[in-house]
């Protein structure tokens, strides 16, 4: 079963070693990608790992770029079947002190209002596609929040409940909204950099990508609204 053969994706944050590994697993699975992020050398070299991905420099903190980007994605093809959204950063320190409201408001802004515009801008074209899927990447902290990252947790758990939210608003179609949970994430520039790191617990980019494109081969209603947990006690 490759319920991704032909599919229509968006993926937000393409750019760097995560978005790469998922364009070349949705390319490679048959599904006709459409990558956006605000780094054109980041986004070129994802793209150029995925031969048949296209990429779009897209602000996402800005919501009219956003909902062109969606448009031209639905125009291209008819419809979106979906959009994974990868759009990622950390802030924070080792005491409560550490946080601080600048890196709150960048968290927020890369965080949650990215999320907000992708979504607002593609959710009644999923909602529409009988194999809709929009996959939010959260972490662990979102529900174990230490005192070092305080705005980076909460940023996540708001992130989470607007997936909630976008869950409940496909209820009675076919499409869903899943949160894949994470501990961290690995990539092999991470281990290159880092030999003797363990990175216990952590989800490989690969992995996560595999994760990501079984969602295709799974029923929406074994997905709609759930928080899957990858490598996570």
């Amino acid at each position: 079963m490759n319920g991704l053969e032909g599919a229509v994706i968006a993926v937000a944050g393409a750019g760097g070693p995560t978005g790469r590994a998922v364009l070349e697993r949705l390319v490679g699975a048959g599904a006709r990608v459409y990558g956006a992020d605000a780094n054109a050398e980041r986004l070129r070299a994802s793209v150029d790992a995925a031969p048949g991905a296209r990429g779009a420099v897209v602000d996402l903190l800005d919501p009219d770029a956003t909902r062109r980007w969606a448009e031209e994605v639905e125009r291209e093809h008819g419809r979106v079947d979906g959009l994974v959204h990868l759009v990622g950063g950390w802030r924070g320190g080792k005491r409560f002190g550490d946080n601080s409201l600048d890196d709150w408001a960048l968290l927020h802004n890369l965080l949650v209002r990215t999320l907000q515009h992708t979504t607002l801008a593609f959710h009644e074209a999923l909602a529409r596609s009988p194999r809709g899927r929009f996959v939010l990447i959260s972490a662990a902290a979102a529900g174990q929040p230490t005192q070092g990252n305080a705005g980076y947790a909460a940023a996540k758990a708001a992130a989470e409940t607007w997936t909630l939210a976008l869950a409940d608003a496909f209820t009675d179609t076919e499409a869903a909204a899943t949160i894949l949970v994470v501990k961290a994430l690995v990539n092999d520039e991470m281990r290159e950099a880092r030999p003797n790191a363990k990175f216990a617990g952590f989800t490989d980019v690969a992995d996560l990508a595999a994760e990501i494109a079984g969602l295709w081969n799974t029923p929406a209603i074994d997905l709609n609204g759930k928080r899957l947990c990858l490598n996570v006690p």
